[in-house]
């Protein structure tokens, strides 16, 4: 039981992690004010992190006891094709905000991820050295040092590819697998490259018993990692859905050849939370099954 209620900000709270990071730390009745831009529904406040004099305005008035920094470009695409403006939101805001965190005494929860790494020696601990492949993975490693030098006693959370309740398909790149199932158009899926996908709501509840720990006194700090306990390739969830929803797979065939620059394996290690008894994971058949049926 904690002393007080903790009043937690949370960024990009119209994402798909934010949206299921709201959800639970609401049903644990903690104050929580979600932020977002461009997907703003109601309950939420505007802000755009790009914009210095507003975030400061906004974590002033607010004071939060954590903030938890979801909010970030993360389509391969997008980060591509307007790389400086990324850097403005994905390492530029997020150095802000430690800032501002540091100033006004508030702990800090920065979202990474495992695209940090190239994926040739897995499994990943905490200071292996990073090599990102791709743009954003480069974005999200200068991200972390920014958060680090401005406020060394934050934390970085590192996650794998995400998956849960979307508002489209594509929300998830392990969502949008239904719609190759769906499409009867013979498609080849990537049987090369290794994942550990973890469902939103595991983050979420890891981030919960975090703060919970913070708010008793604990020292959490530096950097953390959680990858979804099962190991599968894009094709092997196709292969999932295909069994729990009976849909058809053979118009779907496995490509074992690289495509775009991805790690092959970044499966991270977990042992920093396991250490603080923090652990969740729910099994993909179920996840996928619980977030995708609404679409069928």
């Amino acid at each position: 039981m904690l002393d007080k209620v903790p009043r937690i900000l949370v960024t990009g709270a119209s994402g798909l992690l934010g949206r299921t990071v709201v959800k639970i730390l609401k049903e644990r009745e903690w104050n929580v004010v979600g932020v977002a831009f461009s997907r703003v529904d109601s309950g939420l406040i505007k802000c755009d992190l790009r914009n210095q004099e507003s975030v400061s305005a906004l974590i002033e008035k607010e004071k939060p006891d954590v903030i938890i920094h979801a909010a970030a470009e993360r389509f391969p695409d997008v980060v591509e094709n307007k790389y400086e403006e990324t850097c403005l939101l994905n390492v530029k805001a997020s150095g802000h905000i430690a800032s501002l965190a540091k100033h006004c005494g508030s702990k800090l929860i920065h979202i990474s991820t495992d695209y940090v790494f190239d994926g040739t020696s897995p499994p990943y601990k905490v200071d292996d050295e990073c090599n990102p492949l791709s743009k954003y993975g480069q974005t999200k490693l200068d991200s972390e040092r920014a958060v680090l030098t401005e406020y060394p006693a934050a934390c970085i959370l590192r996650v794998p590819v995400l998956y849960g309740p979307v508002e489209r398909l594509e929300e998830s790149a392990v969502t949008c697998l239904l719609g190759v199932l769906k499409n009867s158009e013979p498609k080849s899926v990537s049987h090369y490259d290794k994942r550990c996908p973890a469902h939103v709501s595991d983050i979420a509840r890891i981030l919960y018993d975090m703060i919970a720990l913070m708010m008793k006194g604990k020292t959490i700090s530096g950097i953390f990692q959680w990858s979804g306990i099962e190991k599968l390739t894009k094709y092997e969830m196709t292969l999932v859905m295909s069994q729990i929803f009976s849909l058809p797979h053979a118009h779907i065939t496995p490509s074992f050849t690289p495509g775009a620059l991805r790690p092959y394996d970044p499966e991270m290690d977990r042992s920093r939370l396991t250490e603080l008894g923090i652990s969740h994971h729910t099994n993909f058949k179920d996840g996928i099954k619980d977030c995708l049926t609404p679409w069928l």
